[in-house]
């Protein structure tokens, strides 16, 4: 199909970029209490990671159901059908999470369905605007999650400090509540799009998931995101933890300051809403992979330093925090807009599943092997410094298969 661009796009992309912002406070309400749940629930670190590692380990099955439910039945049906089961998992983990184990459960089910505003929301921009305002309005979509997920730290580290762990999660309940409410008020008049290939063919297609293997762009196109995906999300779930100790070694106080890290690290989220913008705006004029390759080397730079700079003064951690986020995110829309002109519509939710299943199952070994460092090196100034810097190694990955794609003749 092709897109068209109607006067009153920008008023729909503000409300469903408002939309996403909802749905997304449920996925640093759990990061930002790290440091408050560890001693109450007495959890090790490797076992903190582990629960945010079930929240990705959810959100693959989200990732990959609404990309492939999307292809067959709708971006918008399956955008607001996921709503309302993410609405009803959210507010079960934040009832029942009481300990460890019953917080791996059901984070685990929360990200379960936490998918539907991702994918397809991506899907509904690439139908509505075309291949030179894509970018911008991709960018403008990843951004609204950054502002959540800011919104997200801080509201569920104040909340906590006064009615405890409950009382922040709940907070990301009623987000996606309102995310919800937001949805179904802006899609009443969007059309439900069906290719033809999505409503013949099955679900999943392992002939498309051959084509895009030996497609090249298409095969680079989801590695690069793969190990963008393996850095990001392993930093978005260890930073408000990470910035906690900072700001009590600092302060020279042995215990944690939670709402102290929560708020950095939600300075830090405020921030990289510009990088979304930015990457958005610089690949729409100066092409993807360029850009990419920008934002991805100075992020893995800031990854491969950040852990041995926590002696640092507090205001210079946090600077260099605030570019790690925002060059770390930068990309991030970027990469999808380079899926959708990459890979052509019959092959596209195939492709999302794909790059879901490889990207956020990085997602789920990042936060757990980050972890896993700090117990053997006893939690100290050093753990943290090797804990990045396999974070930011491992992330290198990305700009090679980047660049890989660059090299090839152009379509």
């Amino acid at each position: 199909m092709h897109p068209t661009h109607a006067p009153d796009d920008g008023r729909w992309l503000f409300r469903l970029c408002l939309s996403r912002l909802g749905f997304s406070l449920i996925n640093t309400a759990y990061a930002a209490l790290i440091p408050l749940l560890q001693p109450a629930w007495g959890m090790s670190a490797s076992q903190a990671g582990a629960v945010q590692s079930a929240w990705h380990a959810g959100y693959i099955v989200s990732l990959v159901a609404a990309s492939l439910l999307a292809g067959r039945y709708g971006a918008r049906n399956t955008f607001l059908g996921m709503g309302w089961a993410a609405c009803a998992s959210a507010l079960v983990f934040a009832l029942g999470a009481v300990d460890y184990a019953s917080a791996l459960i059901l984070y685990g089910l929360a990200g379960l369905f936490a998918g539907g505003s991702y994918v397809p929301g991506l899907t509904l921009i690439a139908e509505r605007f075309p291949p030179a305002a894509r970018g911008r309005a991709m960018g403008a979509y990843i951004a609204a999650a950054s502002l959540g997920y800011a919104v997200g730290l801080v509201g569920a580290g104040l909340l906590a400090e006064r009615g405890g762990a409950t009382a922040g999660f709940l907070l990301a309940a009623a987000g996606t509540l309102l995310g919800q409410a937001l949805a179904v008020a802006t899609l009443r008049g969007t059309a439900n799009v069906v290719s033809d290939a999505g409503a013949r063919g099955p679900l999943l297609s392992l002939a498309s998931v051959a084509w895009l293997w030996r497609h090249k762009a298409a095969r680079y196109v989801i590695l690069g995101y793969t190990f963008h995906a393996w850095e990001l999300l392993g930093m978005w779930a260890w930073l408000p933890a990470f910035l906690s100790a900072a700001a009590a070694l600092h302060a020279g106080d042995g215990g944690t300051l939670v709402l102290a890290g929560a708020a950095l690290a939600a300075l830090t989220h405020l921030v990289s809403t510009a990088g979304s913008l930015f990457g958005g705006h610089g690949s729409d004029r100066w092409g993807r992979t360029p850009v990419i390759l920008a934002m991805s080397l100075a992020s893995i730079a800031c990854a491969l330093v950040f852990g041995w700079a926590m002696a640092l003064p507090l205001g210079l951690l946090v600077a260099l925090a605030v570019v790690f986020n925002l060059t770390a995110i930068g990309d991030s829309a970027i990469h999808s807009a380079n899926l959708t002109e990459q890979v052509p519509a019959p092959h596209l939710a195939t492709a999302y599943a794909l790059r879901s299943i490889l990207g956020f199952g990085m997602g789920v070994l990042a936060p757990w092997l980050f972890g896993r460092v700090l117990d053997a090196g006893g939690g100290g100034p050093a753990a943290w410094g090797w804990a990045w810097t396999l974070l930011g190694a491992v992330a290198l990955a990305g700009p090679w298969a980047t660049w890989r794609l660059q090299r090839l003749p152009r379509q």
